[in-house]
């Protein structure tokens, strides 16, 4: 039987097992099962900052939206764990991704009069910055993106026309993106925070919310092409996008590929990737 105290107290049964789970950059994630039958998902770490899971509790309750994703319910949240309610993994249902979308959707008409959240958080372990904001492309150029160039592994890594480019490219945003009112996003949905239920419906983990362009939510989405095009068709049905949102994603997904970056002392194939999109775009 396990002697971690991730249960004391709350009535599941003692641990007896605890099998590892896939993905996660700053914590270790178990399926734990109990003497009751009950399994639940804890994810541990010594070395994160101290409110990291207090703020991951917090974006997940902000994600509960009628008729969106599931999400996991938060039992127990200390400086080194939380654990949270197991939604199981199953196959997809057969409308799994036409569910998501439509989720999705439903999620960013969710709006705020500014950019930004009531609170800063976190992308990864690394601190993301959320002040109220009523200019978007100012948002975005200085919290999403410029931000990154003061974190030693962007600094070392990104060749210092690189970083001249993001800042033209920064200060560009006006041009390159349509205004967008501020929606409440995830965060951090790349297709490993999208997965289906026990019952095969879509569910959410791991958010760094903030209310920002659905466009930057979606770049991040579909960009590494895991994700069916039923969700895309599905999403437009209920939240329309303005005309050529797709030619824009490899710009919007550039804060995901400095975050990647910042997180990491040796990412050759993401900075040229990065190095390749600022040209496309500078």
């Amino acid at each position: 039987m396990l002697t971690a105290p991730w249960l004391d107290g709350l009535r599941l049964g003692e641990p007896i097992s605890a099998v590892p789970l896939e993905g996660g950059y700053a914590s270790k994630t178990f399926r734990v099962r109990t003497t009751r039958g009950r399994t639940v998902v804890v994810k541990t770490q010594d070395d994160v900052p101290a409110d990291l899971y207090a703020l991951e509790a917090d974006g997940l309750d902000a994600l509960r939206t009628p008729g969106g994703f599931a999400v996991p319910s938060v039992l127990r949240v200390t400086p080194t764990y939380i654990v949270l309610t197991d939604l199981g993994t199953s196959e997809p249902s057969p409308t799994y991704w036409e569910d998501a979308g439509r989720a999705l959707a439903l999620q960013h008409q969710r709006t705020a009069d500014r950019f930004g959240y009531y609170r800063d958080n976190y992308l990864g372990v690394l601190a993301q910055r959320n002040p109220w904001t009523t200019d978007g492309h100012a948002f975005f150029a200085e919290h999403r993106l410029l931000r990154y160039l003061e974190e030693p592994n962007c600094h070392r890594q990104l060749p210092a026309e690189d970083r001249r480019r993001l800042e033209r490219v920064a200060h560009r945003l006006g041009e390159l993106i349509p205004p967008q009112r501020p929606s409440l996003l995830h965060g951090d949905l790349w297709h490993g925070n999208l997965l289906p239920d026990l019952t095969g419906r879509p569910a959410l983990i791991d958010p760094a919310v903030y209310y920002g362009w659905p466009e930057a939510e979606l770049a991040t989405l579909l960009i590494y092409n895991q994700v069916s095009p039923v969700l895309f068709k599905a999403y437009e049905e209920v939240h329309p996008l303005t005309s050529g949102w797709r030619g824009r994603l490899p710009l919007l997904h550039l804060r995901e590929l400095l975050c990647i970056t910042a997180h990491s002392p040796d990412r050759p194939e993401t900075v040229a990737e990065i190095s390749s999109i600022l040209k496309d775009f500078d």
